[in-house]
């Protein structure tokens, strides 16, 4: 026992290595009651397809417990070599191994049995999936610069994805003020079916339309050549990429006139509801997304965002608050696009955004097509710029083999626990299945009542939060887990397709020992903090959609000063006395950062902007999304190698480079007397070699944080007492204000601002703490 609570609280970035998996709590309470008071609720980060190092893919069917938890056969199982028989850990059952199992011995295992494979994958022995399909639906109500900039993107896609997915199916959808399906597989001349923008059509009604007969899959109605009805518009890349090439071509701007004080007619709503149509009518089951390409608010029909006159606005923070007659559009709106999702995750499909416009598009109502389908979104200023060009590349990019694409389809996680715990939920770029077992548990956490859920589109970096409760009684608690050897057992099972249309299968099954409610310290130091921040910040930025602002951050604070009441050392009534651990020391600068970040904080952000961000952060893995709570900060100067330095505006001096990686945007900030120096040239000049190449160093390590990330972050160069310093200023610690005193701080900035300082928070926090209860 005491081996495994030591291995438990071993190095957690090599249980995520070796299992994609980061707990709050790698040693768990004993009863419901101890785990109550533990505060931060039990749980873990799950990144499904975690590209990891060795992982053995297993070219058969897994073995399956025949009890009633279908469990597959893994490391923790009991194995008897003589009578071939296993026993599952989750529910005792006694199994026969099959017949080609047989030579199996202590020396002979098979890979499901060693130890250090609790990651296994298994390439299912089925009929391969058909080719994956691209449906792509572009908005041409833009600039003449913007839709050609955007056509010459997507010409660059159908290069790359004709070499790397030729066999891939695509098809083309254009909308303006009328949604037009370009028949792609109609050779004489270019031939569309056009639909009204301001009403929608049944699945049914499209595919009358169309002449693809639904409910029959992609066999549909055969075409004269006896292909599939469907071919005609969505063909293999090899074979439409003349076709679409020349529509790209020969787009023009929406040719329906706009008066100078109006908006274009754009029929977004109409356009998203027929690809989905479409793919759900002819690919249902099949690997398939539909990427919608627009540059501004749906305008007409359903969906609409906003109204066409320019006079009215487009809603803000503030009139979704106080219901003003600028949200008039939304309830509608979100319905719709809820609506449409809901169809989407039902048959497996995915949805993408990619969004590029000054103003806002409407994406806080489109929100359910890339939370329910596991899609991508990217927003930014314009299609001319880098933001959208490299990302929408890097959503064909290669997995590390090279030969295949590392986006992959149709991704479901199942849950299996062991009886003295259950899961609650999981927060994340997900759908329930509403499959209800022994595992589900009775408290609910984001999608809850349910053991498994629908991710769609799954990627290497696609991470799902996972939480649970411990459902032992006190008077079973001591003997209940002592029957499973002293351990919890948790199994998670993901199916998917790969992007080869290989049918796969990962098993991760973990163990986690239980302590005693007098074994506290052991709990204590079990505790991985960056995991226990991120599973609070997913917690908080779910509640948002149901919860006033104010009472998530009351409730993030009573969380903290109850967690650190629990576990710092002090006397009461004494704050000067407390004390935390290592194991809980930086735990209450995240949540001070999380009370401050554009997760909780609206201001300045439109609710585009806010629900982008919270978007990208329900799908982040633990690194990225500690780095979007609380950004990273490299000081860069003559005085040596590039040292991290406090996210503090202490950390700011004239002869300084700062840079900062807000995840979303990466800022290099020049110092008072380096912009200097760079303004009169001194880095052009032999001598001055060394200034040169500190200039140079916080480039190119922003390029290469630029090359690494999606979405490709924004870039911005700044210098201090600039106007684009503001983008450093608001994530800096306020520690020096203009109304402290700067008194031996004269080296630093100080921040016009009535925000609490770091300093001030834990003086608070300590008081509280150690105060009678």
């Amino acid at each position: 026992r005491r081996q495994v609570l030591c291995l438990a609280m071993g190095d957690f970035h090599d249980v995520e290595a070796t299992d994609g998996v980061r707990f709050s709590w790698n040693v768990w309470p004993s009863t419901r009651l101890e785990a109550t008071r533990m505060v931060v609720p039990l749980g873990c980060l799950y990144t499904p397809l975690k590209a990891i190092e060795g992982l053995p893919l297993l070219p058969y069917e897994p073995v399956m417990c025949k009890g009633t938890c279908a469990a597959m056969l893994n490391p923790y199982c009991r194995v008897d070599f003589k009578a071939k028989i296993w026993v599952c850990p989750f529910c005792f059952q006694r199994n026969h191994f099959p017949p080609h199992y047989n030579d199996i011995s202590e020396n002979n295992l098979p890979a499901e049995l060693i130890p250090q494979y609790t990651t296994i994958e298994y390439a299912l022995p089925r009929a391969p999936a058909g080719p994956q399909v691209y449906l792509w639906v572009v908005d041409t109500c833009m600039d003449e610069n913007e839709l050609k900039a955007l056509k010459d993107s997507l010409e660059q896609v159908l290069q790359l994805l004709s070499s790397t997915a030729p066999s891939a199916l695509i098809g083309l959808i254009t909308f303006g003020t009328v949604v037009q399906v370009h028949e792609l597989g109609f050779e004489l001349c270019s031939k569309c079916y056009t639909f009204k923008g301001s009403k929608d059509p049944t699945p049914q009604q499209l595919a009358d339309q169309l002449g693809i007969a639904a409910g029959r899959g992609a066999a549909g109605r055969a075409a004269a050549d006896g292909r599939p009805a469907a071919s005609r518009f969505l063909l293999p890349i090899a074979e439409a990429e003349f076709a679409i090439s020349n529509i790209l071509s020969d787009l023009r701007r929406d040719p329906w006139p706009v008066a100078s004080d109006c908006r274009p007619q754009r029929c977004t709503g109409a356009a998203v509801s027929i690809a989905v149509s479409m793919l759900e009518i002819a690919f249902p089951n099949t690997g398939a997304r539909a990427m919608l390409f627009t540059g501004g608010p749906c305008t007409i029909g359903p969906g609409q965002t906003v109204g066409v006159p320019l006079s009215e606005p487009i809603r803000s923070h503030h009139d979704i608050e106080k219901e003003t007659s600028n949200v008039k559009f939304m309830k509608k709106a979100l319905k719709h696009y809820q609506s449409v999702a809901s169809r989407a995750a039902k048959v497996g499909h995915v949805f993408d955004i990619f969004a590029c416009a000054l103003d806002q598009i409407g994406v806080a109502e489109m929100r359910a097509l890339v939370e329910k389908t596991g899609g991508y979104v990217v927003m930014s200023e314009s299609f001319t710029g880098n933001i959208f060009k490299q990302s929408l590349t890097q959503v064909f990019a290669r997995d590390s083999s090279g030969q295949y694409l590392r986006m992959s389809f149709g991704g479901t996680v199942e849950v299996l626990t062991s009886n003295d715990f259950k899961v609650c939920g999981a927060i994340g770029n997900c759908s329930s299945l509403g499959k209800k077992s022994s595992c589900v548990g009775e408290t609910e956490i984001g999608l809850g009542g349910t053991s498994a859920w629908s991710m769609g589109g799954v990627d290497e970096d696609t991470t799902l939060a996972l939480y649970f409760e411990v459902t032992a009684q006190p008077s079973s608690g001591s003997t209940a887990p002592q029957a499973g050897g002293g351990q919890r057992y948790l199994q998670l099972l993901t199916s998917y397709q790969h992007s080869s249309g290989q049918y796969r299968l990962r098993v991760t099954t973990l163990a986690r020992p239980w302590a005693e409610a007098a074994q506290i310290a052991e709990i204590a130091r079990g505790f991985d903090q960056e995991a226990a921040a991120v599973l609070m910040a997913r917690i908080a930025s779910h509640k948002t959609q149901t919860e006033e602002a104010f009472d998530i951050l009351r409730w993030i604070d009573r969380m903290l000063i109850r967690l650190v009441g629990k576990f710092a050392d002090y006397r009461k009534d004494d704050p000067a006395s407390f004390r935390l651990s290592s194991a809980f020391s930086i735990y209450p600068q995240f949540m001070f950062h999380l009370r401050r970040s554009q997760f909780l904080q609206v201001f300045g952000n439109s609710p585009d902007e806010t629900t982008y961000y919270r978007l990208i952060f329900a799908r982040e893995n633990t690194t990225n999304s500690l780095i979007m709570i609380q950004p990273t900060l490299l000081a860069y100067s003559f005085n040596g190698p590039p040292v991290p330095v406090l996210l503090d505006v202490t950390s700011i001096a004239p002869d300084r480079i700062l840079l900062l990686d807000t995840f979303f945007h990466v800022i290099v900030y020049h110092g008072e007397t380096i912009s200097a120096w760079r303004k009169q040239g001194y880095h052009k000049t032999p001598e001055h070699e060394n200034f040169r190449e500190l200039l140079l160093a916080p480039k190119q390590d922003a390029a290469e944080l630029l090359q690494q990330r999606f979405p490709v972050p924004m870039y911005i160069e700044c210098d201090q007492y600039g106007s684009q310093a503001r983008f450093l200023l608001a994530k800096l610690n306020p520690s020096v204000t203009h109304n402290t005193s700067q008194s031996g701080t004269n080296s630093s900035d100080f921040l016009f601002t009535d925000d609490v300082s770091f300093q001030v928070f834990m003086e608070h926090l300590k008081r509280l703490a150690v105060e009678s209860k």
